[in-house]
C-alpha cells in the first residue's frame, strides 16, 4: 500500500525517485535548495542528495534554463523549477531557440532531456504574474512536449516519465491543487504513459474534456449530471501536446456531443485545437456544437475577482445543459 500524498508531496516523491534512481538527474533554480521551493517541492532533496545535485540559482531564468539546456547535452538530466509559471517568459528564448531545436539542429546527434516545472495556474489568492495558464503557447513550439497532471498519482507517475523522456518536457502543475486533494501513491518508479489521455469516468451521452486543476470542476458536474439521468464522460488529456486525439473522437463518436474546459484564456487556447479536431476528424458524430468552458481573454485578475475568471461547476453545467438540449 502507497502513502496518501498530496499533490506537491508526490511531485517531491518523483523527484526523490528519479534522483536516487539516476545520479545524473540533477535540480536546480531558485531557492529550491536552501528553502525546498517556493511551494517546498523540493523540500529535503538537499539534504539527501547535497548541493552539487540540489542547485540554488541567481534570479535569472534565461540564464539557468540555458545552463540546463547545456548540461543536458552533456549527459544530465537536468529538472528546472520556477516559481511560477509567469516567470518563464524571460526564458522562452532558451526554450523555443534552443532546447525544442536540438535534436534537429544537430540530425539526431544530441537530445535534450530537460524537464522544466512550473506552479501554474489561479485560485490561490496570488498577485499578478503569479496566476498564469498559457499552456496553448508552449505547446505551439515545435519540439517541446507540455504535460499537466491532475492528481497525484498522476503527477508522481507523469514526472518520472518526463524525467526519463530524452526530450525537453515543460511539466505543469495547478498550485490550486497542490494541497487540496490526497490520494494513495506508490512510490514504486513506475511511470505514466505520455501522450495519452486518460478516462477519469464513463458515460454515453456527454464528453467532458478538461486538464490540470479543471478536471476538480469538471468531475463535480458529472456527478450532478449523473444525478439528472445525463452520462458524462470526463476525459483528462494531461499531454496536452502531443495531444492525443484518437481517445476524444472514439468518446464523441459515442456521445455526439463535447464540452471543453479550461482556466486558461479563451482565443488561441488548446480547447480552440481540440474543437478544431473534431470539426476535422469527428463532424460527422456530433449532434450538438462543441462548447467550450474557459477564462477570458484579460489579465487573471487578483484574488477578490479571480473566482468570476475561473470556470464554476455551474458554468460547466450550463454548457452540458446547451448542448443536452440537442436531440
Amino acid at each position: 500500500m502507497g502513502d496518501q500524498l498530496t499533490l506537491v508531496e508526490a511531485v517531491r516523491t518523483a523527484l526523490g525517485r528519479a534522483m536516487e534512481d539516476d545520479g545524473n538527474v540533477i535540480v536546480l533554480g531558485e531557492d529550491v535548495g536552501l528553502n525546498g521551493g517556493v511551494f517546498r517541492a523540493t523540500d529535503g532533496l538537499a539534504e539527501r542528495f547535497g548541493p552539487d545535485r540540489v542547485i540554488d540559482t541567481p534570479i535569472s531564468e534565461s540564464m539557468f534554463v540555458g545552463l540546463a539546456v547545456g548540461l543536458a547535452t552533456q549527459g544530465f538530466h537536468p529538472i528546472v523549477e520556477y516559481q511560477f509559471m509567469g516567470f518563464m517568459y524571460p526564458a522562452l528564448d532558451q526554450l523555443a531557440n534552443h532546447a525544442s531545436r536540438l535534436r534537429n539542429r544537430t540530425r539526431g546527434r544530441l537530445t535534450c532531456p530537460l524537464v522544466v516545472r512550473a506552479p501554474y495556474g489561479g485560485g490561490v489568492h496570488a498577485p499578478e504574474h503569479h496566476s498564469e495558464s498559457f499552456e496553448a503557447m508552449l505547446a505551439h513550439i515545435p519540439g517541446l512536449r507540455v504535460v499537466i497532471p491532475s492528481s497525484p498519482a498522476k503527477a508522481y507517475g507523469l514526472l518520472l516519465a518526463a524525467i526519463r523522456d530524452p526530450d525537453p518536457v515543460v511539466f505543469l502543475e495547478p498550485k490550486r491543487l497542490y494541497r487540496s486533494i490526497r490520494e494513495e501513491v506508490d512510490d514504486d518508479g513506475g511511470a505514466l504513459p505520455l501522450d495519452r489521455c486518460f478516462t477519469l469516468r464513463g458515460g454515453d451521452d456527454l464528453t467532458m474534456v478538461s486538464w490540470g486543476a479543471s478536471i476538480a470542476e469538471t468531475l463535480a458536474a458529472a456527478e450532478v449530471l449523473a444525478a439528472e439521468g445525463v452520462g458524462a464522460e470526463v476525459i483528462d488529456i494531461a499531454t496536452i501536446k502531443p495531444l492525443d486525439m484518437d481517445t476524444i473522437l472514439a468518446s464523441v463518436g459515442r456521445t455526439g456531443r463535447c464540452v471543453i474546459v479550461h482556466e486558461a484564456a479563451r482565443t488561441g487556447g488548446v480547447g480552440a485545437d481540440i474543437a478544431a479536431g473534431l470539426a476535422d476528424e469527428g463532424l460527422t458524430s456530433l449532434l450538438a456544437p462543441v462548447t467550450r468552458v474557459t477564462g477570458y481573454d484579460t489579465v487573471m485578475p487578483l484574488f477578490r475577482n479571480e473566482h468570476h475568471y475561473l470556470p464554476s461547476e455551474q458554468r460547466i453545467l450550463d454548457a452540458a445543459h446547451r448542448a443536452m438540449e440537442f436531440a
